[in-house]
C-alpha cells in the first residue's frame, strides 16, 4: 500500500529511485510509525501522510545538493537527512540532534536499512565540531534563518552553504540576515499532493 503510494508520487516528479531505495523509504516510514507510539518522534500519526509530508517533502531537496558531505542539524527522527541519505547513497550525512531518544531511533534506522552514509550524533549544535569539511548545513523546521546562521556558522567555511527547508517564503527573516552572510538563492519546491508552500533557502558566507 505505502509502496504503491510512493511510486505514484515519485511518478509526478523528476526523481528516479531504484526498487531498493523505494523499499528503504517504506521501511523507514514503518519504523517511524512503530517507534512514534513510544517516542513521540513526529506529530504526523498516519503512515500514508508521512509519505507525503515527510518523505516526499524531504526528497524534493535531493536534486539541489551537489556536495558530498552534509550535516542535518536538529534532524529529529531523520528529516530530511535519512531520506536524502537513501536518495543520495554517495553523499554522507551527519544527523545531529540533542535528544537521546531520537538518536537511538536513528541508530536503529541506520542498522535496519544498512545505511553506511549516515552518522547519528547526539550533541547541541553549538558544541559539535565536524571531523571533515562540510559542503552544507541542512535544516528543516529547525529555527529562524538568523538562529541557524548563528548556531551553525562554525560548521562551514566560505565554500559551504546554509540550506534551509521552509514553508512560506520567510521575507522578514531574509530582510534581517546577520552581517557576513548573504542570500544566494530561493527555490520553490513542488511536493506532490502537499497542499502547502515549500521553499528551499540557500545562504552563503561573504
Amino acid at each position: 500500500m505505502l509502496h504503491q503510494q510512493l511510486s505514484s508520487l515519485l511518478a509526478q516528479t523528476d526523481i528516479a529511485l531504484t526498487e531498493l531505495q523505494q523499499q528503504q523509504l517504506v521501511q523507514y516510514v514503518e519504523l517511524l510509525d512503530k517507534w512514534n507510539k513510544a517516542y513521540n518522534l513526529t506529530s504526523v500519526r498516519n503512515p500514508s501522510e508521512m509519505v507525503v509530508k515527510h518523505i516526499m517533502d524531504s526528497l524534493m531537496v535531493a536534486p539541489h545538493l551537489s556536495g558530498k558531505q552534509y550535516i542535518d542539524v536538529g534532524t529529529g527522527p531523520g528529516l530530511p537527512g535519512i531520506v536524502l541519505a537513501i536518495a543520495l547513497p554517495d553523499t554522507h550525512f551527519v544527523l545531529l540532534d540533542s535528544l537521546g531518544k531520537r538518536v537511538r531511533f536513528l541508530m536503529q534506522v541506520k542498522h535496519a536499512l544498512g545505511l553506511d552514509n549516515v552518522t547519528p550524533v547526539q550533541s547541541r549544535v553549538e558544541d559539535y565540531l565536524p571531523s571533515v569539511k562540510l559542503d552544507g548545513v541542512l535544516s528543516r523546521a529547525f529555527a529562524s534563518l538568523q538562529d541557524m546562521v548563528q548556531w551553525c556558522e562554525h560548521l562551514i567555511d566560505n565554500s559551504g552553504r546554509f540550506i534551509a527547508l521552509k514553508g512560506q517564503l520567510p521575507e522578514q527573516e531574509l530582510d534581517s540576515l546577520p552581517t557576513g552572510v548573504h542570500f544566494e538563492q530561493k527555490i520553490s519546491l513542488e511536493v506532490p499532493e502537499l497542499d502547502a508552500e515549500r521553499h528551499l533557502i540557500i545562504l552563503s558566507k561573504d
